[in-house]
């Protein structure tokens, strides 16, 4: 009888957390890498909500906390839903969990059966289709093209909608392609979704603040109040707050859902830290004068990194409105050989030439589901992105 439960065949290692590891190793002996393989800012978490995290430890906020979350951040949560996004949801529709992640994940484990179909949009956040396996349920994939600068378009969303088609997984801004959906676009999916009552949105808005230029972010549930009732609005305190190592993820929808994901929780983990929870009522509560100013630093390096791709041979590198990552098609690059001799098959083979060659990490495309591309982020300093791009430059000219 074999140990290891079968699931676990099912499911594929983050690309993500492999590229790190392997960058810090050669970092470790002692290599110059710039490692643009993390979707984390680069800035730190704003004193306001460290100052709000530490009064709270001092006022022994320490205990166990209820399993959906502190009364005051479920309430913050549903004050931000209304000022931001137009929502009206009670904090009892509300849920805090260990991430965003870990909300996706409960969502999946609390409503999928064998059979059970979820629509990831192609490239996807590398998790999505692996939660789905592991929560029992089966990804099918709707592709975007590079001509559509990678967003879905209504009649691939039609094409992929089944009987079986339990949720469609969306997310604006994109991860990894920084793809984000104008009013008029996200209206143009809605209207599908509308023709087909039995099909749930999963909507990831963890980049809301990071978009740029004159673009206006919109959510789901915001843009067709008709879908108000099979939709999972989630969002979380990690990229816009630079919070990542605090684990805060939160999310909105109808009773029912968030009752079920409260059982989930209630004997997966519980409720996530207390000091965590506090600092993230002074996140959404508190001053947000921190994000026009990480949003320009980024608006100014997308900029730089999408000019120095596009000047670099065989990359072309659409300009993203917002997150904090690039998504170059590489194909012109694909048959040609590395400086050790070795043919470039596929754009991981790119990406792993180009970590042993000239030290910069980057994530291959084919983990996210479409490629030949590559995923950078620009989440590091000016200075850094600067030199990476000039060694990307150097890597590509030197192909044969």
């Amino acid at each position: 009888m074999a140990f290891l439960a079968d699931a676990l065949k099912r499911v594929k290692p983050s690309a993500t957390i492999t590229i790190t590891q392997k960058a810090r190793d050669l970092k470790a002996q002692g290599k110059d890498v710039i490692s643009l393989s993390v979707g984390e800012p680069d800035f730190d978490t704003p004193d306001n909500i460290k100052e709000a995290a530490i009064a709270a430890i001092r006022r022994g906020e320490t205990k166990y906390t209820p399993v959906s979350g502190i009364p005051q951040l479920r309430e913050a949560i549903t004050r931000k839903l209304k000022r931001e996004n137009g929502l009206d949801y009670k904090p009892s529709q509300t849920i805090v969990s260990t991430g965003g992640k870990h909300v996706i994940y409960n969502a999946l484990l609390a409503t999928l059966n064998p059979g059970d179909e979820v629509i990831c949009v192609s490239p996807y956040w590398v998790s999505y289709p692996e939660m789905v396996a592991l929560c029992g349920g089966t990804a099918t994939f709707a592709e975007t093209k590079i001509e559509n600068e990678f967003k879905l378009q209504p009649e691939e969303l039609e094409r992929a909608i089944t009987p079986k088609t339990k949720w469609v997984i969306l997310n604006s801004p994109s991860n990894p392609s920084g793809a984000a959906y104008s009013h008029a676009e996200m209206k143009k999916l809605t209207d599908v979704l509308m023709r087909h009552p039995h099909v749930w949105v999963l909507t990831d808005d963890m980049y809301e603040h990071l978009v740029y230029g004159d673009f206006k972010f919109v959510t789901p549930a915001q843009v067709e109040p008709g879908l108000y009732e099979r939709t999972l609005t989630m969002n979380g305190v990690s990229k816009s707050y630079a919070m990542t190592g605090w684990r805060i993820g939160y999310a909105a929808g109808p009773q029912h859902l968030m009752n079920a994901m409260d059982l989930v929780q209630g004997q997966q983990t519980s409720g996530t830290s207390a000091i965590s929870q506090w600092a993230a009522v002074e996140a959404l509560d508190g001053t947000q004068e921190h994000i026009p100013v990480f949003r320009k630093a980024f608006e100014r390096r997308r900029d730089l990194v999408v000019s120095m791709l596009n000047q670099t041979r065989g990359l072309v590198c659409p300009k993203p409105e917002g997150a904090f990552y690039v998504y170059p098609d590489c194909s012109a690059l694909i048959g040609k050989k590395l400086p050790n001799g070795k043919t470039i098959e596929t754009d991981e083979d790119l990406v792993m030439g180009l970590l042993e060659d000239q030290a910069v990490a980057a994530v291959h495309g084919s983990s996210f589901g479409l490629g030949p591309n590559f995923r950078i982020s620009y989440a590091t300093s000016d200075e850094k992105l600067e030199e990476a791009c000039r060694r990307i430059q150097r890597f590509c000219a030197e192909l044969r």
